[in-house]
């Protein structure tokens, strides 16, 4: 990755550095170059505990500096992630966030969690553990890496409505499984509008994100991304245990993602809740289960209400977290 170039951010008080091309695939493919990129927030606070990695999402980018200021109060460096094809890291001929593996996302998390570490470390800030906070596909692609191949350094997950199940018509399940096949030969093809009322209430409810980035009208998902989320949610299912604490996260409920549905601010419109607690048990003793009424998938954009209980229980996690890294993990 060499030397991370810091440039001002689009955010105001944040900065952003090209982690490059993977390394695991050509810097250009059949539709454009790729590149991800690392976010930091400039700020920092005083005698850090730990660095902190967003990972957002499909449809997505980071935007939310909120979530990025919770976390510096739990005494985190904050660092974000724009994935491959993703936000800031979108170049011209991508396919939006188009993958053919999950560990294509993995890559990215591991890439931009060492560059975040090592960068928290030219700052001098010390070689802290890692915390990721990780969202609806980028949890499950978290999940997978951190069960796989972790960082040292990582110390705890959070999983923010993690995308380990949808609830599908017969059809849908029909189709589902017969993604592999068609992404052998097509894997670029776009099969489900993925069609997204729920981004469309975000805005409507006074979040303000860039559309070009995070599409109102929804992201059409390739063959190859549902083959690659739909293999990952089986291995998530089978059981992947993680070695660090893990808070998992969702709503109460999960609804319709239709503009009609009253619940559309205030329940899970985009993955299925229900098939989150199957999941849990099968990722080890140090998991824990939040469950939180009337927030929406990303529980950091959920109302007031539910969103503050959502951060309050991820800085209580962190705080609980760090305290036990600190008095029994090794320096790493």
């Amino acid at each position: 990755m060499g030397t991370m170039r810091w440039a001002p951010d689009i955010l105001t008080g944040y900065e952003a550095a090209d982690l490059g091309a993977p390394s695991a695939a050509p810097a250009a493919g059949p539709d454009g170059a790729l590149a991800r990129t690392l976010v930091r927030r400039i700020a920092v606070p005083e005698s850090p505990r730990a660095v902190a990695l967003i990972v957002h999402g499909y449809n997505d980018y980071f935007f939310a500096a909120h979530l990025a200021d919770a976390l510096t109060g739990s005494g985190c460096a904050a660092y974000a992630v724009d994935m491959r094809r993703a936000g800031r890291s979108l170049r011209p001929g991508n396919q939006p966030h188009h993958i053919a593996d999950i560990d294509e996302l993995g890559d990215d998390i591991a890439d931009a969690a060492a560059a975040a570490r090592d960068d928290a470390a030219a700052r001098g800030l010390g070689e802290l553990p890692l915390i990721v906070h990780a969202h609806s596909t980028g949890a499950l692609a978290a999940h997978v890496w951190a069960g796989d191949r972790p960082h040292p350094a990582l110390a705890g997950l959070v999983l923010d409505g993690p995308f380990y199940g949808l609830a599908l018509p017969a059809s849908r399940r029909a189709l589902l499984a017969s993604m592999p096949a068609v992404a052998r030969v097509l894997p670029r093809l776009v099969v489900d509008p993925a069609r997204s009322p729920y981004t469309a209430g975000l805005l409507a409810r006074g979040w303000t994100f860039d559309t070009a980035w995070k599409d109102p009208a929804g992201v059409g998902a390739t063959a190859g991304w549902l083959a690659a989320t739909s293999a990952a949610q089986r291995r998530a299912a089978r059981g992947l245990p993680i070695g660090v604490p893990v808070l998992v996260a969702s709503s109460d409920s999960s609804g319709p993602d239709r503009p009609d549905n009253p619940r559309l601010g205030s329940q899970d419109t985009v993955v299925e809740v229900t098939a989150i607690e199957p999941v849990v048990a099968g990722l080890g003793m140090r998991a824990r289960r939040l469950v939180v009424a009337g927030a929406v998938h990303d529980l950091a954009l959920s109302a007031q209400v539910p969103r503050a209980r959502y951060l309050a229980a991820v800085e209580s996690f962190i705080d609980s977290v760090l305290r036990t890294d600190r008095s029994e993990a090794p320096a790493v």
